[in-house]
């Protein structure tokens, strides 16, 4: 059974339509990748599913929604603040639990980030905090892995890494990636955007990043 499934709907905001007659499923256990140029719709459609999927769904956005203030801990451990009280969330603001700092710092292990635990976000590099809006969406108990660009500010090496975590510790995942050869690599369908539009919807096996030149392709009309 589908994860979610879509037929002939349109996303956009507000009143602004982005994406017009889109036909997809995603079923658990994939692995989708979004491509397509800057401003196509991608982080749209991964709103689109986000919002229909939210119950069981962890969301890395792509402006990563960190509170620069708090802690690499407490940004981590707002992955499950709605699976625990008010009375041990407010105690992990003000002195973090041992056995919840330990679950973080096993997170942020996966990572390479474990020696941040206690640093405040705002002190972190742009890729370390990337690693930790993405160590949130993995502490968060959602099966289904939502990310915008998770990898944009990390080296090759680093991001190949991270995505070989994420699809290790979630059943399903659906990334927005502006990296193709990477994408092929990692997923193993994926959804090409152009013109308002889903114009491909394949899988990757046997596929050469040049096989996606027409999604960024500027149109001679």
């Amino acid at each position: 059974m589908a994860l979610l499934e879509v037929r002939g709907e349109s996303a956009g905001y507000a009143e602004n339509v982005v994406l017009s007659d889109l036909n997809f499923s995603i079923d658990p256990g994939e692995r989708v990748a979004l491509v397509g140029e800057s401003g196509a719709g991608k982080s749209t459609l991964l709103r689109m599913i986000y919002d229909r999927c939210s119950d069981f769904a962890a969301l890395v956005p792509q402006n990563l929604g960190l509170v620069q203030a708090l802690t690499v801990f407490h940004n981590v451990y707002m992955g499950r603040l709605h699976d625990r009280s008010l009375i041990r969330n407010f105690r992990n603001l003000l002195w973090p639990r041992g056995e919840d700092a330990s679950e973080v710092e096993d997170v942020l292990k996966m990572l390479r980030l474990e020696e941040k635990l206690f640093s405040n976000v705002g002190e972190l590099s742009g890729g370390q905090q990337q690693r930790t809006a993405v160590g949130r969406a993995l502490y968060n108990p959602g099966k289904l892995f939502i990310a915008d660009e998770p990898v944009s500010s990390v080296d090759e090496h680093q991001a190949k890494q991270i995505l070989e975590t994420i699809s290790r510790e979630k059943e399903t995942v659906v990334v927005a990636m502006h990296d193709r050869a990477l994408a092929i690599d990692y997923c193993d369908r994926l959804i090409g955007i152009k013109g308002g539009r889903v114009t491909i919807d394949e899988p990757s096996a046997g596929m050469k990043p040049g096989e996606l030149d027409e999604l960024y392709r500027v149109s001679d009309e």
